[in-house]
């Protein structure tokens, strides 16, 4: 185990794919879980009224896809460390596929939130396992810069996903658009099985059964800094789902927007989270990763303050709330990259299992707010409110339990090529 002030151990020498390739082949598989996730959102009043339930009950599916996210990869994580890395990923999007077709023929909202838990076990492998093979390939500041980068390709589902989706609602129900998340990922079982190596030899596999899995989560669970890390990715996901759960109840039943206006306004928010995970790298040629991911945080929470003020004052209107949620979404472009990187580079020996814990509670906290949003008005103040409270403790962790000022990582390794 690796402590404060030890040195991690460096990625190993694999020989790895040119890094434009990796990055577009594993963002296409990590968008699988943002297309499950967003592509349906502007059909959620639709939803509601055609299966007789509420706004709250609703926001449900998408609790279960986060909660089927988060127990799949506290499986698939260690399978990937045990059986290599392609098996499990190409499994899992199978898996996915499997549910979305289930989906079109769900009778009921109990069904389609089982469901969707199944989706979220399928789509859990494209998450836990692209973390992990960025893990084998790369370490430190390249880490991060290769995280970026895969966030520029995800970035691109959330900006796509709620137009998409809109658009499709124009011709097709909303059982229409799991009839495409289905051939989506038939495509990207197929691309994966062609040009996706195996980043995890033989030799560095760790097949050691379900108690071995079980000694490997304590271990990482006794690395303090790595366990504040997990829980300031988990905050900052928080903060991001806030907006997922609560945006299409803002948008549309607060001010008015029709399905096509919202993806629109949706998509313009996501530019800017990407826009920062892209400016992410820049900022890594001059500040290290600790450094960004505390500034982003704080910038963050900053931000919901603000967006809280303005929804409660009811100032500035539309644009008031919508340039407040676009702050929050470039704060958190900002950390999202930086906190993975940091929390896996002390633990390359279990990239896998590192990778799964840490998308377990990212994607388990994101289950616990989209119901809380809900719960709370769903309207732009909630979303506020959740905000500032995940990233205001997302900053306390950081400055009390991580103590970035401690952390040593590889700043020598190499960053990828573009």
């Amino acid at each position: 185990m690796t402590t404060l002030h030890e040195r991690p151990t460096a990625a190993p020498a694999v020989p790895a794919p040119s890094p434009a390739r990796t990055a577009l082949v594993l963002g296409a598989f990590v968008a699988i879980g943002p297309l499950t996730i967003d592509m349906y959102l502007p059909a959620l009043p639709t939803i509601e009224r055609e299966l007789e339930t509420t706004s709250a009950a609703v926001q449900l599916t998408l609790t279960g896809t986060l909660i089927g996210l988060a127990l799949g990869q506290l499986v698939l994580g260690p399978l990937s460390d045990a059986l290599g890395r392609t098996r499990p990923l190409l499994a899992g999007t199978a898996l996915h596929v499997l549910a979305s077709l289930l989906v079109v023929i769900a009778p009921n909202l109990a069904v389609l939130g089982a469901l969707r838990v199944l989706q979220g076990v399928g789509t859990a492998a494209g998450a836990v396992v692209a973390i992990a093979i960025v893990r084998d390939l790369y370490d430190g500041r390249a880490a991060a810069t290769m995280l970026s980068r895969l966030f520029l390709v995800l970035g691109a589902a959330p900006v796509l996903a709620p137009t998409i989706g809109g658009e499709m609602l124009r011709w097709t129900s909303w059982r229409g658009i799991f009839v495409l998340l289905a051939v989506y990922g038939v495509v990207m079982v197929a691309v994966g099985a062609r040009l996706l190596p195996e980043t995890l030899p033989p030799e560095r596999r760790r097949s050691s059964g379900i108690a071995g899995t079980l000694r490997g989560y304590r271990g990482l669970l006794r690395d303090r800094a790595y366990v504040g890390l997990v829980l300031v990715a988990g905050l900052t996901m928080a903060g991001l789902f806030s907006y997922v759960a609560g945006s299409a109840f803002v948008y549309q039943g607060e001010f008015g927007l029709d399905e096509q206006q919202f993806g629109l306004l949706f998509g313009a928010g996501a530019f800017w989270l990407i826009a920062a995970t892209q400016l992410n790298p820049v900022l890594l040629r001059r500040w290290s990763p600790a450094q960004v991911l505390v500034s982003g945080t704080a910038a963050g929470a900053v931000a919901g303050a603000v967006l809280v003020a303005l929804a409660v004052t009811t100032t500035g209107g539309l644009w008031g709330v919508a340039l407040s949620l676009w702050a929050v979404l470039a704060a958190c472009g900002l950390a999202l990259p930086n906190a993975p990187a940091l929390a896996l580079s002390r633990h390359g020996d279990a990239a896998g299992t590192a990778a799964a814990l840490l998308g377990a509670v990212q994607f388990g906290v994101g289950a616990l707010v989209s119901p809380v949003v809900g719960l709370l008005g769903d309207d732009a103040a909630a979303i506020g409110t959740v905000v500032v409270t995940a990233l205001g403790l997302a900053l306390a962790i950081l400055l009390l339990v991580v103590r970035p000022w401690q952390l040593v990582v590889d700043e020598d390794a190499a960053v990828p090529a573009a």
